[in-house]
């Protein structure tokens, strides 16, 4: 497989806006088509123009794990202006449009102020698009969270695992005392719950276990995600292994839920990049709910104009079944889909009393920083906002100081002037810092692989 070279990498830009008339749903079927990935069960260009976009308000964290993809540098980066945040979710808007799914994330999002998460899941929320909080969990308290709800947030995704080194946790076993920590903050909240693992080669065996756990949780968990470990950023672990691969970890995941389940009729842009799969939980057991990849196939053809909002179990039903009364070719085709799945399901249907969970699994394959596919950044679906536009997650992180380091123009009464990351003042010439030196920083705004360097030259 060709990969970038490093001048291609250093030369690659934001994508630019849509040519006028071209829709940002039409422009990403385009993309898709290009790839070879375009068919009826893919859902990018056809229910929306992307994945979902990253809004990063803060390279700052209060973890150092071993397997972090921000950069030796971003620790030092001081937080955006709020202003320059807005501006970033106005473009988020004018790429994507309304019921875009963008990611508020960092570093560590619950770092900055409580006054501006609000307004910025606000402003998220008045442009018609749907904010989802990334979080480790650590400062997101229920209070925090009923406000934010109340705001406006739609998603709330946490971030546990054992590359965080959390204290007194020494396996993703163990770590699920704090994941039912998080589940019982969020409970009861209109917020959809979801959890992140990054994959490594010592939790590898440990997917059955989490899969189990977020099983017994499907009450309140929507969506498992298990994100694969990519050699890239300031993290200490390295590389995955041959052996961690999308299909290693759906059998691990199949090997949790206890049945076979179908990543291949929900497609999620590049196949290589992104796996989805999703099951009905009932009295404790799973079934996969997408087995039928040709019906399914037609079903998101016809009901891709739906508005399907996750947090909003009774607005999806309502949606559906005026969607339903107006197209009634389609009874006979569902009702024996749905026929079939209550047959399997009858004993565990009874002794639930007709009671049925939904939960996502998906698998995020990220690339190495060193090893870019070019078709795979061209049909990305995960894109992180920069201030000159949105460029592919895995191109971010592997050039993640060219976006961070460069002086950001702001507005102000006085003309315009230049907010510089290292400082976080206002200068009226855009001073780009050149070859920075993480070890400049200091101990205390260092983390990953610099850390360990300095901390190694003091004591050697």
């Amino acid at each position: 497989m060709p990969y970038l070279t490093r001048e291609e990498i250093e030369a690659f830009e934001p994508d630019p806006l849509p040519c006028p008339g071209v829709t940002a749903i039409g422009h990403a079927r385009r993309v898709m088509k290009r790839s070879g990935n375009w068919n009826a069960n893919q859902q990018m260009g056809r229910r929306w123009p992307i994945g979902c976009v990253a809004l990063e308000i803060t390279q700052r964290c209060n973890l150092d794990c071993t397997l972090c993809y921000l950069s030796e540098n971003s620790e030092a980066v001081r937080d955006l202006p709020l202003e320059e945040v807005f501006l970033r979710i106005e473009l988020i808007y004018r790429y994507y449009g309304r019921n875009t799914d963008v990611q508020i994330t960092g570093g560590e999002p619950t770092l900055r102020r409580r006054d501006e998460l609000l307004a910025i899941v606000r402003k998220v929320r008045a442009l018609g698009m749907r904010p989802t909080f990334m979080t480790n969990g650590i400062r997101a308290t229920r209070a925090l969270l009923e406000e934010l709800a109340t705001a406006g947030l739609v998603d709330v995704s946490f971030h546990v695992d054992t590359t965080q080194r959390i204290k007194g946790y020494a396996s993703e076993v163990e770590l699920n005392e704090i994941r039912q920590t998080y589940i019982d903050r969020a409970r009861g909240l209109p917020l959809s719950v979801l959890f992140t693992t990054t994959v490594h080669r010592r939790n590898f065996h440990e997917i059955p276990d989490l899969v189990r756990f977020f099983k017994a949780n499907a009450g309140v968990v929507r969506t498992a995600s298990f994100q694969l470990a990519a050699d890239t950023g300031r993290g200490a672990h390295g590389g995955r292994g041959d052996a961690i691969t999308p299909d290693s970890v759906a059998k691990q995941i199949e090997a949790g839920a206890g049945t076979s389940i179908n990543f291949e009729a929900s497609l999620i842009g590049h196949p290589a990049c992104n796996r989805y799969g999703m099951c009905l939980e009932v009295k404790g057991r799973l079934f996969d709910a997408l087995d039928d990849t040709t019906f399914i196939g037609r079903m998101l053809s016809a009901t891709a104009h739906l508005d399907l909002p996750r947090n909003d179990t009774a607005s999806v039903i309502k949606s559906f079944l005026w969607w339903l009364a107006a197209n009634p070719r389609h009874c006979i085709p569902i009702v024996k889909w749905a026929a079939r799945k209550v047959w399997r399901m009858r004993e565990e249907l009874v002794a639930a009393r007709g009671r049925v969970n939904t939960i996502s699994f998906l698998i995020h394959n990220f690339m190495h920083s060193g090893a870019l596919e070019r078709d795979r950044i061209n049909a990305c679906v995960f894109k992180v906002m920069t201030a000159d536009g949105p460029v592919s997650m895995c191109m971010h992180n592997a050039k993640r100081d060219h976006f961070i380091l460069q002086p950001i123009s702001v507005r102000t009464p006085d003309g315009r002037k230049y907010w510089q990351p290292l400082t976080g003042k206002m200068r009226l010439n855009p001073d780009v810092a050149g070859d920075v030196k993480p070890e400049q920083h200091g101990l205390k705004r260092l983390k990953g692989l610099a850390r360990q360097r300095l901390l190694a030259r003091r004591s050697a």
